[in-house]
């Protein structure tokens, strides 16, 4: 059952991780702020609640293993990686920058990085190696890997998915960012998509769907996977693009956008003004 305490502590880091992921695009550089604030909710719930993962001990064997393939929404895992303590608070001042760790797209020089992601559909074929290998050596880590809803045109995505199914790899969960933009625009105008939910279904995982910005349906999909057994689950999370700044929810121009000073001062404030409500 999950507590309405645990509601608000995950409610409060998901401000905190929107307010990191603001702060490291900063002004005059361009960023994804769009992908990575529809995912906060979701990393959060999975950072700082769900998954087996200590951050002081981030190579320990038996961890869940976190895969985001999407791999250009990594500001979101930056920011949770920082304030686990994982990534020096410094390095969100530095980022795509020569003098810093943090790059564009997730790189294994990083603390608490799986895999290099980026290249769209590669992701969930890195996840089932994953699953296959900690299935084989009995371990009870799990994986998860998020993907984007454009995403789901690569082909390689569902050679993956049909592998997982093969077999019955329920060590695994995948979840879909449906937030339904993509670089360019809308993902039904560009490479539509249709009946997500029966495509997965009939490559013979577990579907279920959920709000991706409710943190009680998200931590009560993720319990869910992790008592299916017999195939792998799919969560598919309807999410807004840009979640939690109003000038960027649902826009393209925000998937790898420039925000001038204002727009950065408007950002920040909005988020403030939104936790404190919390408190």
């Amino acid at each position: 059952m999950v507590t309405t305490e645990t509601v608000k502590r995950l409610t409060r880091i998901s401000f905190d991780l929107r307010r990191d992921i603001v702060k490291m695009i900063g002004v005059g550089k361009a960023g994804h702020l769009g992908g990575s604030c529809s995912l906060v909710e979701i990393v959060a719930a999975l950072y700082f609640q769900h998954m087996r993962f200590d951050p002081a001990n981030i190579r320990d064997p038996n961890r869940d293993r976190f895969i985001l393939s999407k791999g250009h929404a990594v500001l979101v895992q930056y920011a949770a990686l920082v304030e686990l303590g994982v990534i020096p608070r410094e390095e969100v001042q530095k980022v795509k920058t020569l003098d810093g760790l943090l790059q564009g797209h997730p790189d294994l020089k990083i603390p608490g990085i799986e895999a290099v992601t980026g290249s769209l559909g590669q992701g969930l074929s890195i996840g089932v190696g994953m699953a296959l290998a900690l299935g084989l050596n009995k371990s009870p880590a799990r994986v998860h890997v998020i993907m984007g809803d454009g995403e789901l045109s690569e082909g390689q995505l569902w050679e993956a998915a049909m592998a997982a199914a093969r077999y019955k790899l329920d060590n695994l969960v995948g979840i879909v960012d449906r937030n339904r933009i993509q670089a360019t625009g809308p993902t039904k105008d560009i490479f539509d998509i249709p009946h997500i939910e029966k495509k997965w279904e009939a490559f013979g995982w577990n579907v279920l769907t959920v709000n991706g910005h409710d943190v009680t349906a998200v931590l009560e999909a993720l319990d869910t996977a992790k008592g299916n057994k017999g195939a792998p689950t799919v969560i598919v999370a309807d999410t807004v693009k840009g979640k939690g700044v109003s000038f960027a929810e649902n826009t393209a121009a925000f998937h790898n956008g420039i925000m001038n000073q204002e727009q950065y001062n408007t950002a920040l404030s909005e988020i403030d003004a939104a936790r404190a409500t919390l408190i």
